[in-house]
């Protein structure tokens, strides 16, 4: 019998066992870990920069009622609550993470109002929960206003016992402001907390400009503040992180050198940096003096307790009579937590998922969910408003008629059904005309219902026109985001200083490379390798280099240059801008590019018309010479434009309907040949023209007839130098300078082109040896590189060789030089091009 029945255990035991694959089985467990970490405990989300526990802390305490404007409450009820209801996660999780939204040496702009102990700067624990107590901080009501008016969504909480918001309504960008920090698998995230007012200022910025580039919101936004102050050393580190979402701080405390009343020197430090603790400091100087590392202290002490409330310190180091303190001073700095790395990584989820955010995105997407919970709550009020108005129609109705509506109560067995019969009215309505009281029949009564529905009609109709109207909803966040600025906004805790040592741009890591830079007509730029380009034989189609945004876009600019030249950007008001060549995004050939206005601080109504490559370590060298579309030269020192602004400088003036097309960089001795779109040209001396200051207009370089235009100038190095010129309809031809005479400034100018309707007007010519290649781009973003050896030096009055084969409607824009490419050329289309040769050169 015990066999029977122990073979009977043994087989309900195998009932039950499953042959699982240890490795899916692993796998599978393991990620689900992963997500329920990543998405459920340790990230933020984007639109309110809060991580699951902490949402769940301040929503419960907003749903109890342990507001602001409340009593405190015990922390031991609030942990309960929260873990009953919201977080099954343990009260030791919930507790810290309260407390530390309460610490203003952790927080930013606290969220938790305290009572009792909360612990302190210097590392010391809470008391037990038992203890403490807590509110709601005032800033917190704008985290949570207007959460009950449908503008977030709900999920069922853990047991399916309480829902809960999945976001709150945020109403000022709490994921800057305050910052986050956490680690999930595999990856972490760091984000260092800011200035109120400064954020709300570059979002603000951003709703007026949504093409505002980030380095024009740095304008506004300078840097982390932190809620312990200190010193950030360096911005390039700063402008690394909001341009890309990483980067690295180096922070410093605040001191200052005093004199004792006994005469000896002490260093007091009042700010350190975030987050380092006092007792970390002197613990670490302790163990240096012990050793002798650091000699000249003669005592170290924390006085903070005694002088010092909230986020600072007075740490007081004291020094011997014979010691250099600055000696001192930097040995502390270098060997103690006085200074200290802050790694920023800026990762929060997006859609419950994972992503590494520049600063403009994070205000965007901040944006964004303003613009969702603006249209909810919306929706929500005049949803509310047109039940109130239907109710006060039916209401106004049976007043009007009221005799009968009492004959109708007194004398029907269906009320309801008569009363809906006979006014048209619905079963709401006649619910609430027989629920109302007899005192609401006075006259005055009546006139409240009839003042009521007109409000409630005008307060309907402004509805509508906010959830129709964007740019409504941008004011109502606008108007939003500057009360909540001139409430709760303070003055900056953290200093910025400039550091030449720390200001050094990486570029060490960027491989120095020759590259094609290409502007649009509306403003996209993009940087290639000049790779991408394979020449081939003169008249062929070309190659697709552009994608247009819009139907007139084109290529209007394209420069030759090396990752590590600087830029020189001018644009349509006459400043100038500049960025190193690998700051422009490097984006294949057939992409349109990014827009400028995303790199650049352009203002409203501002165009770029045209750039320049400058040598890296040749910004102070020589003169830049400009040339206006009607005629005009300008010459100016190097040294004038070595200061640019992050708001670009003036470096010209221009007349009104004016514009650069030519910018090009002189020696101050060289000669320069400027050509028109009639196919005229002129040669001066650059010294005809005398250097001027930047605010001038310049004088005449050549002289325009009517519905002509200047197109281009060169400077002629050597005698040997040659012109190329290239026609709308894709001919060009070289020519030696010397067919150029030397003439003086101001004047016509000679014949360059002979002008037919072959091959149309003079667009773009440029100053060559006669060994580079030719790249020349059209309107269709299609383009060529030939040797310009394939291209016969002419005569002036010559109408040139085809370069590039044209559709009907297609122009060439612009062209740039390259070095001759190693490679063989390739044949791009079929018929024998060297035929052209013969026949396309004609002369006057």
């Amino acid at each position: 019998m015990e066999k029977e029945l122990d073979n009977i255990i043994i087989e309900e035991k195998e009932e039950k066992i499953q042959v699982v694959d240890i490795v899916h089985e692993m796998r599978s467990s393991f990620l689900d870990y992963a997500m329920s970490t990543i998405v459920a405990r340790a990230l933020p989300d984007v639109r309110d920069g809060l991580k699951p526990v902490h949402r769940r802390i301040l929503y419960a305490m907003h749903v109890f009622g342990f507001t602001y404007d409340s009593a405190t409450k015990k922390c031991a009820r609030i942990v309960g609550d929260v873990m009953g209801k919201y977080h099954p996660h343990g009260n030791i999780s919930i507790y810290d993470s309260l407390v530390r939204m309460a610490q203003e040496w952790s927080f930013r702009y606290p969220l938790i109002h305290p009572q009792g102990n909360f612990g302190s700067i210097d590392g010391d624990g809470a008391a037990a929960d038992r203890y403490t107590e807590a509110k709601l901080s005032k800033i917190s009501s704008e985290l949570l206003r207007d959460i009950n008016k449908e503008t977030v969504n709900y999920i069922s909480n853990f047991d399916g016992s309480e829902v809960e918001p999945v976001i709150l309504p945020c109403r000022f960008p709490n994921l800057l402001v305050n910052g986050s920090s956490g680690i999930a698998v595999g990856m972490s995230t760091n984000i260092p907390p800011h200035n109120l007012i400064e954020v709300v200022n570059a979002l603000v910025a951003l709703i007026k400009d949504p093409n505002i580039s980030i380095e024009g919101l740095m304008s506004f936004i300078s840097g982390p503040d932190f809620p312990t102050g200190g010193i950030i050393m360096g911005l390039s580190q700063v402008r690394k992180a909001y341009l890309t979402g990483r980067g690295i701080l180096t922070l410093q405390a605040k001191y200052t050198i005093e004199t004792s009343k006994t005469g000896k020197k002490r260093m007091v430090i009042t700010q350190l940096p975030f987050p380092v603790k006092p007792s970390e400091v002197l613990e670490k100087i302790d163990e240096l003096v012990k050793k002798k590392e650091i000699e000249g202290i003669s005592e170290w002490r924390d006085e903070t307790d005694k002088y010092i409330e909230g986020p600072y310190v007075k740490i007081v180091i004291e020094f011997k009579q014979d010691a250099n303190e600055q000696v001192v001073v930097n040995n502390l700095f270098k060997r103690t937590q006085l200074q200290a790395s802050f790694g920023i990584n800026m990762l929060a989820l997006d859609k419950n998922q994972p992503k590494v955010l520049n600063l403009k995105e994070i205000l965007s997407k901040y944006l964004a969910h303003q613009i969702d919970i603006i249209t909810r709550r919306t929706e929500f009020d005049l949803d509310k408003a047109k039940s109130r108005i239907h109710i006060l129609e039916g209401l106004i109705i049976a007043l009007n008629n009221i005799d009968e509506v009492i004959r109708i109560i007194k004398t029907s067995d269906t009320i309801e059904e008569t009363l809906m019969k006979r006014f048209s009215l619905t079963e709401i309505q006649v619910k609430s005309i027989l629920v109302m009281q007899l005192q609401k029949l006075a006259h005055l009564e009546v006139e409240k219902f009839r003042e009521e529905l007109s409000e409630l009609r005008n307060f309907a109709k402004d509805c509508e026109e906010i959830l129709n109207s964007k740019e409504r909803k941008n004011k109502i966040i606008i108007s939003d985001l500057l009360e909540i600025r001139d409430k709760y906004g303070d003055e900056r805790r953290s200093q910025i200083i400039l550091s030449e040592d720390l200001d050094i741009e990486e570029e060490d890591l960027i491989p120095r490379e020759d590259v094609l830079i290409t502007v649009s007509g509306e403003g996209y730029v993009k940087r290639m390798s000049v790779e991408n380009y394979k020449t081939q034989n003169k008249g062929g189609q070309g190659l697709q280099s552009h994608k247009k945004q819009k139907e007139e876009d084109y290529i209007k600019d394209i420069r030759y240059t090396s990752t590590h030249d600087w830029l020189y950007f001018f644009s349509s008001i006459g400043k100038v801008y500049r960025l190193k060549a690998f700051r422009i995004p490097e984006i294949s050939r057939e992409a349109k590019g990014k827009p400028i206005v995303n790199l650049l601080n352009f203002s409203e109504g501002e165009k770029l018309k045209t750039i320049i490559s400058i040598p890296e370590g040749k910004e102070k060298e020589g003169y830049l010479m400009f040339l206006t579309k009607r005629g005009l030269v300008k010459k100016t020192e190097m040294i004038d434009y070595e200061n640019i602004r992050q708001n670009g400088i003036i470096a010209l003036n221009l007349n009104e309907g004016d514009e650069v097309v030519s910018v090009v960089i002189t020696g101050g001795s060289k000669d320069i040949i400027i050509g028109a779109s009639n196919g005229k040209a002129i040669r001066f001396s650059e010294a005809n023209v005398r250097p001027m200051k930047r605010i001038a207009a310049g004088v005449i370089g050549i002289l325009i007839e009517p519905n002509q235009e200047a197109i281009g100038m060169a400077v002629i190095h050597t005698d040997g130098d040659e012109i190329v010129i290239v026609t709308d309809k894709g001919y060009g031809k070289r020519i030696n300078v010397d067919e150029f005479k030397v003439q003086i400034r101001g004047g016509k100018g000679v014949k360059a082109l002979n002008i037919t309707s072959k091959n149309g007007k003079m667009v773009s010519f440029a100053s060559v040896k006669g060994e580079e290649d030719l790249i020349v781009v059209t309107d269709k973003g299609m383009t060529i590189r030939t040797p310009l050896s394939q291209i016969l030096t002419v005569k002036r009055d010559t109408i040139g060789s085809r370069v590039i084969r044209l559709k009907e409607s297609d122009f060439a824009a612009t062209i740039t030089i390259v070095p001759k490419s190693e490679e063989n050329v390739e044949t791009s289309y079929e018929e024998d091009v060297t035929n052209d040769i013969n026949v396309d050169y004609e002369f006057e």
